[in-house]
């Protein structure tokens, strides 16, 4: 059980597993004696007035996890890998690194407050990861890596067919380790594939729209944020780009309805139309900018005080499909998947190494491309976007966050994208 309290302006938060009532004193004494330590603090904790929940959301899958022979998990990993393996040696690629698993992420909560909120939650969640490393001695190395999770039960798990995935995955890499050449040096255009546009709204979108990063409580573990109170208003992209944060979307590995302060979730748009628009709240840092939480309130468990995250954060999509986009660009680059990628503290500066990529002639797909690299500003990424697909389709995450750490089930998705006039480098000669 985890106890939070507020005492004259500040927070208390303690956490017991023992739930006899010395053990239950001892918590709420230790949480009210962290509150009452922090009183000089110069500027009062206040909780936003919100008409909390009362609601229960029990979430069962069709085929449980657990209920499934641990046998055929097992049968399950050793097809995919066979797969896998299989597919690059007949390229003749070694697959000389594999990591498969599969998973499950059980939650259960009740939270209760003295504002009136009572929520009931309880969901299973389905994983499975992947990282294949592809070797060849005259192209050197290659790696792919992929996380698979949804809220469901081992349904997921079939719907995945991890043998054929991993086999393609193996082919992709195979054909890029070996085919691949050298990125264009002068500026061309570029379509992100839908993965890395997911990544890129988490990355540049998500974590600086938490309000507590704003307000400077994330600086000294996950780092700061370029968004400021006097940027709401101004455009930070193009009129094609609106990215949400939607902790409802059925099935999703972020899923859920009410937050950890029994606030009812709902869309939370970070970017509208390229414009910069909202930030992700809790009651704490809603109350203290003056606004209401959109239920961004979650805590990983029991022994973890609820902070500011986000859930399931993509970009709308548009109405074109992926071979539009391709007519519309003519001649460029496709990159569809990545294998690295990094950004600054302050979520501007960013770099992502595509895996999987192509040329693209005529409207066409062509050669593969080898490492190329999408090195460019939060608003210069965004600003260069001159039309949407609509192939949206979701990855799944472990976002971190927090000082002790905190690990939660996420989306990111979005559409393809094609970016205008985009200088490419690349990560080592082809």
């Amino acid at each position: 059980m985890g106890i939070r309290l507020l005492y004259r302006g500040s927070l208390g938060f303690s956490y017991v597993n023992q739930l006899d009532r010395a053990s239950l004193r001892k918590a709420v004494a230790a949480a009210f004696g962290m509150a009452k330590a922090a009183v000089t603090r110069s500027q009062d904790v206040r909780m936003s007035e919100e008409k909390l929940v009362k609601a229960s959301d029990i979430k069962k899958p069709r085929i449980r996890y657990d209920d499934v022979d641990n046998r055929d998990k097992i049968e399950l990993l050793k097809e995919a890998d066979a797969a896998g393996v299989e597919a690059a040696d007949k390229l003749g690629v070694k697959l000389v690194s594999r990591f498969i698993e599969l998973g499950k992420w059980g939650t259960e909560k009740h939270v209760v407050n003295s504002d009136g909120g009572d929520v009931r939650f309880m969901v299973e969640r389905a994983t499975a990861n992947y990282i294949i490393t592809a070797y060849h001695p005259q192209r050197g190395v290659v790696q792919r890596f992929e996380n698979l999770g949804e809220s469901s039960g081992w349904e997921a798990v079939e719907r995945w067919d991890l043998p054929g995935r991993l086999a393609e995955e193996a082919r992709d890499i195979s054909k890029a380790l070996l085919k691949g050449v050298e990125p264009p040096r002068e500026p061309v255009d570029v379509v992100l594939g839908s993965e890395i546009v997911g990544l890129v709204c988490h990355e540049s979108c998500g974590h600086p729209g938490e309000a507590d990063r704003m307000l400077g409580r994330e600086a000294a573990q996950a780092g700061e944020t370029y968004v400021k109170p006097e940027l709401f208003g101004t455009r930070i992209g193009s009129e094609h780009v609106t990215v949400v944060d939607d902790p409802r979307l059925p099935r999703s590995f972020g899923y859920y309805l009410y937050d950890d302060e029994c606030v009812a979730t709902s869309e939370r748009v970070l970017i509208d139309r390229g414009v910069l628009s909202g930030l992700l709240h809790n009651r704490e840092t809603a109350a203290e900018l003056g606004t209401h939480s959109n239920g961004a309130s979650r805590a990983n468990s029991y022994s973890k005080e609820p902070i500011v995250r986000m859930a399931n954060t993509y970009l709308k999509p548009g109405d074109h499909s992926l071979e539009e986009l391709f007519e519309i660009m003519r001649n460029g680059v496709y990159i569809k998947s990545y294998q690295e990628w990094n950004i600054d503290d302050r979520r501007w500066n960013q770099r992502y190494v595509g895996v999987v990529a192509y040329r693209v002639r005529d409207g066409k797909l062509a050669e593969m491309i080898r490492d190329p690299v999408v090195d460019l500003t939060t608003k210069g990424l965004w600003s260069s976007v001159k039309a949407v697909a609509d192939d949206l389709k979701f990855y799944a995450g472990y976002c971190g966050k927090g000082d002790p750490m905190q690990g939660i089930p996420v989306w990111f998705g979005g559409p393809s994208v094609l970016l205008s006039s985009v200088r490419l480098g690349v990560r080592r000669p082809a």
